[in-house]
């Protein structure tokens, strides 16, 4: 069975850095994109970030040059490291995998999703 399995939310004040992991099993990490996405108190879930098996990333705007999202292929794990966390990046984080071609920003398309961690910032 496919898990994916979310881990390091927690509060830290805004200005300070936090990394959030995944740790997938039953699927073959290869063929996957891996991609980060949140949701928010009475919002919908939205993209923030996403790494394709090339090596290729993507990041919403909002995020650029402060998230950095990487995958260990070697460990099947996938981190985001977001640093210069502001009270607005609140939210659930999910890790999410999406077999073939490029990643989709719309979350509908992805296959499988963990549970999510929430990470809270304060002013």
């Amino acid at each position: 069975q496919v898990q994916l399995v979310e881990s390091g939310g927690g509060l830290v004040q805004a200005g300070n850095s936090l990394s959030v992991s995944c740790v997938t099993s039953g699927l073959t990490f290869s063929d996957y994109a891996m991609g980060w996405f949140r949701q928010a108190p009475g919002k919908e879930r939205e993209f923030v970030s996403a790494a394709g098996p090339n090596g290729n990333r993507y990041y919403r705007d909002s995020v650029k040059g402060r998230f950095t999202i990487y995958r260990d292929n070697a460990k099947n794990i996938v981190f985001l490291k977001m640093n210069n966390l502001k009270p607005e990046d609140t939210a659930v984080y999910y890790c999410a995998a999406h077999r073939g071609g490029d990643p989709p920003t719309n979350p509908n398309y992805w296959n499988y999703w963990g549970k999510g961690t929430l990470v809270t910032v304060s002013s």
